[in-house]
């Protein structure tokens, strides 16, 4: 380790005879895209200058939902308003057997018509810096692939890799996305290293096997990637504070159960009806009088750093994951597609800060507002929920202490910037 700091130093040092920008290329998904913004403000805290490169409404959205920091007030980040074709996506469709946010579709397909107006964007600024970075979500990695053949490197032509009947994905995702990730997969290679939002704290045995597994590729986990200190050192901040804050204000410490399922799930009425129902008995009521219901964008990681926060029903999706488990706050676990069924199981089974609500393998039942009430009964007033939240908070001063100097998250971030300057 201390080898590994000294080698951080002489590359920091060094810092100002290279020229270096990084451009960000995000995937225009909510949960993508704050992600990469959030990561913008860690190496942008280097002095290194951000690109930030996305269509003009999905930069937009970034920016406004953003918490804990103000992009706009940094001078060495900059965004670029790109265009895709247009397209019409269809409402969402809350019957649906399969969860995933298929209306969204023809909003993948066109981003995929990113790669010209990025190689343009990564011509103009070649001519300004010695040294262009890429950091691109996986997703999108066929639009940056005119980096690689810059670089006068062979695209070796592999597709169909992820079979469309992997027994672990059934039901994750449609199979016009599988297509969708299937024409991403041959280009991902196209790399010199990975960057992960997690931390060695959580998932140390998993990064080690990725390394092994794949010995000539850089991997770097230097997550959390969301504000963690902001948040935490603002939280007596009343400027500008959202209302649901002022409401948590007034609740009994750890009494109160946050349930938000991301920026894209579609419930059947029915099920809405059994949630309800399983939160409390006479539901409605207690919303009206006591309770919040928020139809806005919320301030997720100011309510879950809130004392009044007890526990958080969630989707799973992995930044709900890492900012649940950063803020020391238990989860009850209701995975709806995607990467969400394995991030149950990472949650409840390994890291044991969570319990199930939504059994994967019966996925195509009803939730009962019976188990609803048994698992906030068992999370907030219980002796094993005692025991989970203990281990919530446990892990959360873990990983937030990852993130300042000397943390491990931190050495990585720093052995990432060393690399990119070197």
């Amino acid at each position: 380790m201390a080898n590994h700091q000294n080698h951080q130093n002489l590359g920091l040092d060094g810092l100002h005879k290279t020229k270096v920008v990084v451009v960000m290329v995000p995937f225009p998904a909510q949960g993508h895209l704050n992600q990469l913004l959030h990561l913008s403000r860690l190496i942008m805290s280097y002095n290194i200058p951000i690109h930030y490169a996305c269509t003009a409404t999905h930069i937009h959205q970034a920016i406004l939902r953003v918490h804990g920091w103000d992009p706009n007030s940094f001078s060495n980040l900059h965004f670029h308003e790109l265009t895709i074709p247009p397209f019409l996506c269809p409402q969402p469709n809350p019957n649906s057997k399969n969860k995933f946010p298929s209306h969204l579709q023809p909003l993948f397909n066109s981003s995929l018509h990113l790669r010209e107006p990025i190689a343009a964007l990564l011509r103009e600024l070649s001519s300004e810096a010695r040294r262009i970075i890429v950091i691109n979500d996986s997703m999108m990695a066929s639009v940056v692939q005119d980096v690689w053949e810059s670089m006068g490197k062979n695209l070796e032509r592999n597709a169909n890799v992820i079979p469309k009947d992997f027994p672990s994905l059934e039901d994750c995702f449609t199979t016009e996305f599988l297509d969708t990730i299937a024409s991403q997969y041959e280009f991902q290679n196209l790399n010199s290293g990975c960057l992960y939002n997690t931390c060695r704290i959580l998932e140390a045995t998993y990064m080690d096997l990725m390394e092994k597994l794949d010995g000539d590729k850089k991997h770097w986990a230097i997550g959390p990637f969301n504000p963690v200190r902001n948040i935490v050192e603002n939280k007596t901040n009343s400027n500008g504070r959202h209302k649901c804050l002022e409401w948590l204000d007034k609740e009994a410490p750890k009494s109160v159960i946050y349930v938000s399922f991301g920026t894209t799930t579609a419930m059947e009425d029915k099920q809405i009806e059994e949630l309800a129902i399983g939160l409390e008995q006479r539901f409605e009521e207690r919303v009206k009088d006591k309770g919040l219901l928020m139809r806005d964008w919320a301030p997720q990681l100011e309510i879950l750093s809130h004392p009044s926060t007890g526990a958080f029903m969630s989707h799973c999706g992995w930044n709900s994951c890492m900012e649940s488990i950063t803020m020391g706050v238990p989860i009850a676990a209701w995975p709806m597609a995607s990467d969400q069924p394995r991030n149950t199981m990472l949650i409840t089974s390994l890291l044991k800060v969570g319990i199930v609500v939504k059994d994967w393998s019966r996925r195509d039942q009803l939730v009962t507002s019976s188990t609803v009430e048994n698992v906030v009964k068992t999370l907030m007033a219980s002796k094993e929920g005692d025991e989970i939240r203990k281990r919530a908070v446990d892990m959360g001063e873990a990983v937030r202490r990852a993130m300042d100097k000397g943390g491990v998250s931190r050495l990585e971030l720093d052995s990432f910037i060393t690399h990119i300057t070197r």
